[in-house]
């Protein structure tokens, strides 16, 4: 409960955020822009109890929105959301003799809303940038898949066995994002190169005293290229 008020409260710090760039101090601008992005992404659990893990490699795609609304001094600001599908999950780093392997890969939907700040070539040129906000996952589906035979979980490091054939419970998973890459601005339209990071402040397992885990958050890294062609532009 107490991430879950974080979230709100980062969000609408973010909402307000938009209220002064759009007082437009600087030059306005009122450009849009669409596309879409793919690329790869590692993704983990943080389990408490702790289950050892490695990050499990899956892909990601979607759709981008990026709205530019001023520069300020050499700084051109924007917002930007995405609609993306994204495969998280873990693998688990079993040493116990058994020579077992776990991996499970959850799907998620996720709509992330960022802050975009670059600074270089705002046309035809590149321009280095930065982004950061808070974003939101649908859960979709999920798969486990077990390795080794005879499958063994009674000599597991603490005993931590409750996650095997556990489904995930919360639906909704919430945390904040941030990256930064690299917009290379041609007549065709941005290619963007991005690396990003997310951090989720809720638990696909339930948390409450009673239950097994007292945390089990996701993380994830990812890199991605984008094509954004510009719809509104208002500086030729």
């Amino acid at each position: 409960m107490n991430s879950l008020k974080h979230f709100l409260a980062f969000a609408i710090a973010s909402l307000l955020y938009v209220m002064p760039v759009s007082a437009q101090v600087g030059e306005a601008r009122s450009d849009l822009a669409i596309g879409i992005n793919g690329g790869m992404n590692w993704s983990s659990v943080t389990f408490t109890p702790t289950i050892k893990t490695a990050y499990l490699t899956g892909m990601c795609g979607g759709l981008s929105i990026r709205y530019t609304c001023e520069k300020y001094f050499t700084a051109i600001c924007a917002v930007q959301m995405e609609i993306n599908y994204v495969q998280r999950g873990w693998e688990e780093v079993i040493e116990d003799g058994s020579n077992n392997t776990y991996q499970r890969v959850t799907n998620y939907l996720e709509v992330p809303f960022m802050f975009n700040m670059g600074w270089g070539r705002e046309q035809r040129g590149v321009r280095f940038f930065i982004n950061a906000g808070p974003q939101m996952n649908f859960f979709l589906g999920e798969e486990e898949t077990y390795g080794g035979d005879p499958w063994d979980p009674s000599h597991r490091p603490n005993n931590v066995t409750g996650q095997y054939g556990k489904a995930t419970e919360n639906k909704f998973d919430y945390g904040i994002c941030g990256g930064g890459g690299l917009d290379w601005s041609t007549g065709i339209g941005h290619f963007v190169l991005e690396g990003r990071y997310y951090y989720g402040l809720a638990d696909i397992f339930g948390n409450t005293k009673r239950d097994y885990f007292g945390r089990s958050g996701n993380s994830s890294i990812t890199v991605k290229l984008s094509y954004l062609f510009d719809i509104i532009k208002t500086k030729k």
